[in-house]
Order: C-alpha cells, then sequence, then structure tokens
C-alpha cells in the first residue's frame, strides 16, 4: 500500500512541476476551466460535456508528455542537436494538434448554442 501512495505522491509532484513551470500548462488549464463554464452556462448535454472534458484532457496530457520528452532530451545532452531539436519540435507539435481538435470539438459543441445566444441578443434585444 506504502508504494501505491508513492507512486500518486510523485505522480502530483510531476503535475505541480508542470503547472508550476510550463507556462503553457497554465494557459490550457485556464482555457479549459473557462470552457467547461462556457458549458455549464449554456447548459451543454452531458455527452457535450465528456467531449468537452476529453478534449481538454487530451491537450493537457500532450503537453505533459511534451515536458517528459524536453527534459529527458535536456538530461541526455545539453548541446545543440539536430535530431534532439527534431524530437523537441514533433513533440510540440503533437501539443499544437491535440490544441486545434480540442477547438475543433469546442466549435461543434459550444459554436450552435453560442450563435443561437447572439442571434436572440442581436436580432430581438427588446424582448429580454
Amino acid at each position: 500500500m506504502q508504494k501505491v501512495l508513492y507512486s500518486f505522491k510523485y505522480a502530483i509532484q510531476g503535475l505541480k512541476y508542470c503547472f508550476c513551470t510550463q507556462r503553457n500548462m497554465g494557459i490550457h488549464a485556464i482555457v479549459g476551466i473557462m470552457v467547461i463554464l462556457l458549458a455549464f452556462t449554456l447548459r451543454i448535454s452531458l455527452t457535450g460535456m465528456l467531449f468537452l472534458l476529453t478534449a481538454i484532457t487530451f491537450v493537457m496530457v500532450t503537453e505533459i508528455l511534451n515536458t517528459a520528452l524536453e527534459k529527458a532530451i535536456d538530461l541526455f545532452t545539453s548541446e545543440r542537436n539536430h535530431l534532439a531539436h527534431k524530437a523537441k519540435d514533433i513533440a510540440a507539435g503533437a501539443v499544437l494538434l491535440s490544441s486545434l481538435f480540442a477547438v475543433v470539438i469546442g466549435l461543434c459543441i459550444l459554436g450552435p448554442p453560442l450563435w443561437d445566444m447572439l442571434s436572440q441578443l442581436l436580432l430581438f434585444p427588446g424582448l429580454r
């Protein structure tokens, strides 16, 4: 049981490290929280919420893996290395791809109710 508790402790330390040292991790978290709050405000269905949470988690997991890969490469070499640079670029590309995926999911789920709300506000402002 002690080993399991230590595993959780180390995992939490890893997450804390990412949040404290990686600017983009904080940005992803803040945007994710804003998206979830907007989804609650728009009364998005449970299925829609699950898609949004999956997309947000996917972005954050890829950011964590990107950070882990960068640290492993930094441990291996401190000199400028073409292959190390490419590996870091590829990992950053994975974060970008997951972020674009999350934007598409967000637009598909949040777009229609947002459009409806804006249409009502712009077309019938006196009815509120």
